[in-house]
């Protein structure tokens, strides 16, 4: 039986794609990959993310290409306010399924500095607003501030749920993020036994809160890493991986997760049918 999968975070867009995009394209849709999100990260790479839906959607046996731009926390130095009116305008004029990938992140020492912090949450405020004003789900990033996003996404009464993206967090913030109306994003981490934490998540919460990423080129399944490499590229092609190593820790038969796993990407982007 063939099966239908949804990679719900992709940076596809990004150079390391330029040689081969078409022949990947074409790879992940034969491996069940019938559909994935080009996600944003910072204004200056918008203009790419649009021509790459544009030509992804005009290959004939290509996944069904969508558009979420957004600007990411982690690059929060190269964010200006005229940023934020191109996302706006992009918003008003494309047909954009999610805004994204926006959030906190306090990974590096440099970014818990007060200032920098504060223009962290100014920049996801904004975002989060613009979301609301044109109906759109978000896509989360967040990275050691978990408890701060739960706390500006409610002071916003933010009610069009979404993704929180390559989820790091515990049992009870997934639940916290699952009770705001948002599906939990599983990477290829999932297929490394030593991730005890996000194993324990997924099992806690169970299949109907989760979706499938690949987040390529990054979070390469351990399936596909070589040690001859530092660091392998992934792509959508991974994707089965991922879904088999969720279906590992589930307990779960493939296709039967793989069908809960569709409805739940649908779901949280909105979409009616593909």
């Amino acid at each position: 039986m063939s099966m239908k999968l949804f990679d719900t975070h992709t940076h596809f867009d990004v150079p390391d794609f330029d040689s081969d995009r078409e022949a990947l394209a074409y790879a992940a849709k034969q491996a069940g990959v019938e559909a994935l999100v080009l996600i944003g990260f910072v204004e200056q790479r918008f203009s790419e993310l649009l021509n790459t839906q544009q030509y992804l959607n005009q290959l004939k046996n290509a996944p069904k290409s969508y558009l979420a731009p957004g600007l990411h926390p982690f690059y929060i130095e190269q964010h200006q306010p005229e940023h934020l009116n191109h996302l706006e305008a992009i918003l008003a004029s494309e047909d954009c399924i999610a805004v994204g990938e926006i959030g906190l992140d306090t990974f590096l020492k440099q970014h818990k500095q007060a200032d920098i912090l504060q223009k962290q949450s100014d920049y996801f405020s904004a975002q989060i607003e613009l979301a609301q004003q044109f109906d759109k789900p978000i896509l989360l990033h967040i990275r050691k501030s978990h408890a701060d996003v739960l706390a500006i996404l409610k002071k916003h009464q933010y009610r069009q749920g979404g993704i929180a993206h390559a989820f790091s967090g515990g049992v009870e913030e997934a639940k916290a993020f699952v009770k705001l109306g948002f599906k939990i994003g599983v990477t290829g981490q999932i297929t490394n036994p030593n991730a005890k934490k996000l194993h324990q998540v997924v099992q806690a919460l169970g299949a109907e809160h989760l979706v499938l990423e690949t987040d390529c080129p990054d979070m390469t399944p351990l399936c596909c890493q070589h040690s001859t490499e530092q660091r392998t590229r992934n792509t959508p092609v991974n994707l089965p991986y991922v879904l088999q190593g969720l279906a590992q820790s589930l307990g779960l038969a493939e296709q039967e997760l793989a069908t809960i796993l569709w409805k739940n990407s649908l779901q949280s982007l909105h979409l009616t049918a593909l």
